[in-house]
Formats: C-alpha cells, sequence, structure tokens
C-alpha cells in the first residue's frame, strides 16, 4: 500500500505544469493514430495486412514501458530528478520520429519508423503516469490524472484536426503525387514534432519532484541496471495486486476495442461512406482527412468530460463511472456500422469520447490506491502490458477476422471492436476499488492548497 504520510496539496497552476507535457505527448500518439494507416495504405498496404504492420505499436510498448518504469523508480539525479530524464530523451527522439514519418518512400521504412516513435513516445509516457503518484497525495490523485486527460485531449483535437486544417483551410495538397505522402500530412507531422518537444520541456523546466526521503538508501538499495529490470519485471506479475489483476481483464477488451478503432476507422468510413477501397483516391484521402475531424471530436469530448467524470465518482465509485462509460463507448463504436451521412458519424464520437477519458483516468486512480509508493513506476510499467497484449493480439486476429468474417469490410471489425469494449464495462463490476470512499471523500475539484 501506499505510504501513509501527507503529500503537499498542489495548485491549479502546479497541476497545470506537471500535466502539460502530456498535451505534446498526445500530439504523437493521435498523429499517429489518425494517420498510421493512411499512410501504410498510401505506401501500399492492404486492408488485411495494416493490423500486422501495426504490431510495432504495442510490441514496443511491451519492451520499453516496464523497463522505463522500473529505470525510472530507481533514478535521481540532483537537478533533473527521477522522471523528467526520461520525459527529456523520449520527447527528442520522439520529435525526431514525428519529422521522419511522413518523409516515408516505402513501406517497409514507415514501419521501421513507427517503431522508433512508439518506443519514444513511451520512454515519455510511461513516467508521466507514476509522476502524478509521486507528487500527488491520494485526495488529488483522480484529480491529477484528469489534468493528463484533459491535455490529452486538448493535443489530440489539433493534431487529428491538422492535415484537414493544411488542405482546407491552408490549400495545401492532400493528394498524393507518384504514391507519396500528401503534403498536407507531412506539414501536420512537422508540427507535431515541434508541439511535442515543446510541451514536454515545458512540464521537464517547470515542475519539480519530491526526493526520496533517505537518498543514501535509496541509493544503496537501487538497481537500475536493464538485467535487474529484466529480473523484477518477470518477478512483479506474481506479486501484482488483486485490484491489478481485476482492472488487466478490463483493460484486455477495452484496448481490442481501441485497437480496432485506430486500425480500421479511415478504410471503415472510405468504405461505408465514400465507397471506395482505393488508397490512391482523393476520395480515399477525403475520408482520412474527416476521420480527423471524427477523432478531434472524441478528444474533444474527452478534454470536457475530464473533470467531469470525478464529481460522479465522488457521488458513485471510480469503477462505476468507467462501466458506465465503456458501454456508452462500446455502445457507440457499434453504430458506426449503420451510419452512412458524414454529418451523423460525429455523435458516435460524442460517446466515445466520454468513454476515452474514462480510460485515461479511472484505471489508473483506481490502481494507484492500491499500489506502493516506491515503486509506483514500475507497476504503472507492468499494468501496460495488459493495454500492449491486447493490442498484439488484435495485430495478429483482426486481420483474419476481417478477412475471412466479414468479407474484407472494416466496419465490421470497428462494430466488433464496439462489443468488446461494452464486455470491458461489463467486467468492471468484478474490479475491487481500494478505499474508494476515502478517496471519494477527498478527491475535491481542481483549488487552491488551504
Amino acid at each position: 500500500m501506499q505510504s501513509p504520510s501527507i503529500k503537499p496539496r498542489l495548485s491549479f497552476w502546479q497541476l497545470w505544469n506537471m500535466s502539460f507535457g502530456f498535451f505534446g505527448i498526445q500530439f504523437g500518439f493521435a498523429l499517429q493514430n489518425t494517420n498510421t494507416s493512411r499512410i501504410f495504405s498510401t505506401l501500399g498496404a492492404s486492408a488485411d495486412d495494416l493490423p500486422l504492420f501495426w504490431l510495432a505499436a504495442p510490441v514496443t510498448g511491451l519492451l520499453v514501458q516496464p523497463i522505463i518504469g522500473y529505470l525510472s523508480d530507481n533514478t535521481w539525479h540532483p537537478r533533473w530528478g527521477r522522471r523528467r530524464p526520461f520525459f527529456f530523451v523520449g520527447a527528442v527522439l520522439a520529435s525526431l520520429a514525428l519529422f521522419l514519418m511522413p518523409n516515408s518512400s516505402a513501406l517497409w521504412m514507415a514501419i521501421a519508423i513507427l517503431w522508433l516513435m512508439d518506443a519514444a513516445i513511451n520512454v515519455s509516457m510511461e513516467p508521466f503516469r507514476a509522476f502524478v503518484g509521486d507528487k500527488l497525495d491520494a485526495s488529488q490523485q483522480t484529480t491529477g490524472f484528469a489534468m493528463q486527460t484533459f491535455f490529452i485531449g486538448c493535443g489530440a483535437v489539433i493534431a487529428s484536426l491538422l492535415p484537414y486544417l493544411f488542405a482546407d483551410v491552408l490549400g495545401v495538397s492532400n493528394v498524393p503525387v507518384g504514391g507519396a505522402i500528401p503534403d498536407s500530412v507531412r506539414y501536420s507531422f512537422y508540427a507535431g514534432g515541434a508541439a511535442y518537444f515543446l510541451a514536454v520541456m515545458w512540464t521537464v523546466l517547470t515542475a519539480d519532484e519530491i526526493p526520496p526521503e533517505n537518498l543514501e538508501a535509496f541509493r544503496a538499495e537501487s538497481k537500475p541496471g536493464l538485467s535487474h529490470a529484466i529480473i523484477e519485471i518477470l518477478g512483479g506479475f506474481a506479486s501484482m495486486p488483486k485490484t491489478m489483476v481485476q482492472l488487466a481483464f478490463v483493460q484486455f477488451f477495452t484496448w481490442v476495442a481501441l485497437f480496432a478503432m485506430w486500425i480500421y476507422t479511415t478504410n471503415a468510413v472510405a468504405d461505408n461512406v465514400f465507397g471506395t477501397a482505393d488508397a490512391q483516391s482523393a476520395s480515399f484521402q477525403e475520408a482520412g482527412n474527416w476521420v480527423g475531424i471524427m477523432f478531434a471530436v472524441y478528444n474533444g469530448v474527452s478534454a470536457l468530460a475530464a473533470f467531469i467524470l470525478p464529481i460522479f465518482a465522488r457521488a458513485t465509485s471510480r469503477k462505476f463511472v468507467h462501466m458506465v462509460c465503456l458501454l456508452i463507448g462500446g455502445a457507440s463504436l457499434m453504430s458506426i456500422m449503420f451510419i452512412h451521412n458524414l454529418n451523423l458519424l460525429m455523435l458516435p464520437m460524442i460517446g466515445v469520447g466520454i468513454a476515452w477519458a474514462s480510460i485515461l483516468t479511472m484505471p489508473y486512480a483506481i490502481l494507484a490506491g492500491a499500489l506502493p509508493a516506491k515503486r509506483m513506476g514500475f507497476y504503472m510499467g507492468v499494468f501496460n502490458f495488459f493495454i500492449v497484449i491486447p493490442q498484439i493480439v488484435s495485430g495478429l486476429l483482426l486481420g483474419f477476422v476481417t478477412k475471412h468474417f466479414f468479407g474484407g469490410h472494416t466496419v465490421s471489425t470497428v462494430a466488433l471492436g464496439g462489443a468488446c469494449m461494452a464486455l470491458a464495462g461489463l467486467l468492471t463490476l468484478f474490479v475491487h476499488e481500494h478505499g474508494a470512499r476515502r478517496a471519494a471523500a477527498q478527491d475535491g475539484a481542481l483549488k487552491q492548497p488551504s
């Protein structure tokens, strides 16, 4: 369990500064999630192969997240602190990958850069989750994760809209010439790389960290080497708290749904609404821009919902709120199958946004109360296994299912994802929420310290 010592209550602007880096991190993830299938398809990938090419993302997460979490737990620098060195290194590498991705001239090159991009994003992101547990008392942890979710939503809205804004507002070409990535997508990634680096550096330079209570003992006990990290990670599964095991099942089906949505929404909208599967056509590229708008809607809704959901959690419980949100998101994803009007496609994105806000907030808030404080980064990294494993399973199976069960109609695969998300909502009923009453009573809105 966490240490009973009470940490100082942070002000609104302190919470803002420590979370602002997620604004940039989500630029990377949103550009990746919205445009990767579009880039792969433009470079010649078939719809059946897309899940396999997307495996780069979860596999790098599987390898990087727990190791980075462990290493950051065992790091302390008198100036940079514990987590911020990883924020900085990840920002440099991710920004570089964002500049390289739209200049891919072959499919293999885009896949290789996706590996670099996702690994680098995880180097920055994983310590950010532990940062909340490091700095905030239990009474502010849900609010801390909600602030992160707010910035995730804001960053994703802007990043998702960038190809549309460049093409339809600034008049940049949206058509692939000679099989190359359209200029609207290239410029979007350039802007994203700059935003990623600047936002993460804001947190690095404005947020401080709490040093270990006994620095000499911390250094004596720390074993930051890679071999120790791997041994600890493998042993960590045997010592997972009960709440973490229960949440693992919820996470599994949740992220199957999200992976299906990210991989196939562009192809689904192109087929189901525009009536094309030709990635070189103007209609397909227009569908890609429209999916950017759809994803901006769900991320915008999540940014607003991030501050509303904790209010409902205080009145009920975190797990009840999470269950309801996942059921709403699942029904919304399934409804896309029956929509053939572009404007009506915005409606299910509202439900997906509500679910996304909860996915980014409630599981981590529930889990943080069940983890030992000094191993927060390690367990957050292990917990992310249950984000990447379902994505790997999806990458291996969704292409087969789409081809042999759905006749190549990717919109059916998106609907299958919705059913998985609804199942995840029902599984939330079996999660034990440690200290729910105390956390609900203490977790207040964003306010100045007393």
